[in-house]
């Protein structure tokens, strides 16, 4: 199976409207735009001193793990790299406790002891965060292991980007994953640019979803800034999945607005390129222009959800201000040995 839209930085048009719910767009756009104001906020906090180390945001990327979790079910494992706060707020993680753990506070979901790269939480079944570049390829692998040894029906969302699909473990996990039928999709979130090098520099291929055809892997190309495109694409691979076919691999066109991480000044792209994706592109405004344009909500309705979701994230911030640094003691909790 082989689906194959143009690039996302090409201009795709939106696909057709499928039949949604105007509760359904509220939600996506809900979500999208609570992703947004928090990684925004989250930026305004790196330049504050308030979260060390390094910070990479996933504004303009939205679409790819909103569409996704419409697409699961409960129960349903995911597992990602370091650029990972809009998956944990896409799965239901609080984001009071998702600030704090960026602060470096004890009310944090890793108790302020973790940072963005390694967040858990096995209520939502998140399994981190991983700053290694495609490390957690394999790890999804052996959640899908350990759910097909079960027989639960569940399925893992194993996300890595571009850059990590040109790691060796990548294929090593896809050999794997096809021979033992393992309920994983395989998320490639194609932003267009690996930490500093462009896809197009990086690789001959003319997809990246197409080179798990050698291992008999079936996956498809999907517009990532259009929500409801990744959710239906998302609904095939699952079906894949549960159905006991083995892995799919999903391709999902997107764009990152801001650098690599806060520290890249981001000088090997023009400005104006950004401009034209966020003008003509942003998933958010697609689903805002869904529902003004349908009659499902007005001007006003919009406004008083992003009043909302900036009340949510302004909340998070004071939160994490108030939780307290982790106590010295904590630093003999949560070993091995």
């Amino acid at each position: 199976m082989a689906r194959k839209p143009a690039s996302a930085a090409a201009g795709t048009k939106a696909a057709a409207l499928p039949n949604v719910s105007r509760d359904d767009l509220l939600k996506y756009y809900r979500d999208m735009l609570l992703i947004r104001r928090f990684e925004e906020k989250a930026g305004q906090l790196y330049g504050m001193g308030l979260i060390g180390g390094f910070c990479h945001l996933y504004i303009g990327q939205e679409a790819v793990v909103v569409g996704l979790e419409a697409a699961a079910e409960p129960g349903d494992k995911r597992i990602t790299s370091y650029r990972d706060h809009g998956h944990m707020l896409a799965c239901g993680m609080d984001p009071r406790g998702v600030m704090a753990e960026l602060t470096g506070r004890i009310g944090g979901y890793s108790k302020g002891k973790g940072g963005s790269m390694h967040m858990f939480s096995k209520e939502r079944h998140f399994y981190g965060g991983h700053g290694i570049v495609g490390a957690q390829v394999p790890l999804g692998a052996g959640l899908a292991f350990a759910d097909r040894y079960l027989g639960n029906g569940r399925v893992t969302f194993t996300y890595f980007g571009d850059g990590a699909a040109n790691q060796g473990q990548v294929y090593e996990t896809y050999n794997m994953a096809e021979l033992w039928d393992l309920p994983v999709v395989f998320v490639i979130e194609n932003n267009q640019y690996a930490m500093g090098t462009s896809v197009k520099r990086s690789t001959k291929s003319v997809t990246l979803y197409g080179r798990g055809l050698a291992y008999g892997i079936p996956g498809e190309q999907v517009d990532g800034m259009d929500v409801l495109a990744v959710k239906a694409a998302g609904e095939r691979a699952v079906a894949h999945c549960r159905a006991g076919k083995g892995p799919y691999i999903l391709e999902v066109m997107t764009y990152r607005y801001r650098g690599h991480s806060m520290s890249d000044p981001a000088k090997y792209r023009t400005r104006e390129e950004v401009e034209k994706m966020r003008s003509e592109r942003d998933a958010i405004d697609h689903v805002r222009d869904l529902l003004l344009t349908g009659g499902h909500a007005s001007e006003e309705d919009l406004k008083a959800i992003d009043r909302e979701i900036k009340d949510i994230v302004n909340d998070a911030a004071e939160f994490a201000r108030q939780s307290p640094e982790p106590p010295l003691e904590e630093l003999w909790t949560d070993v091995y040995a």
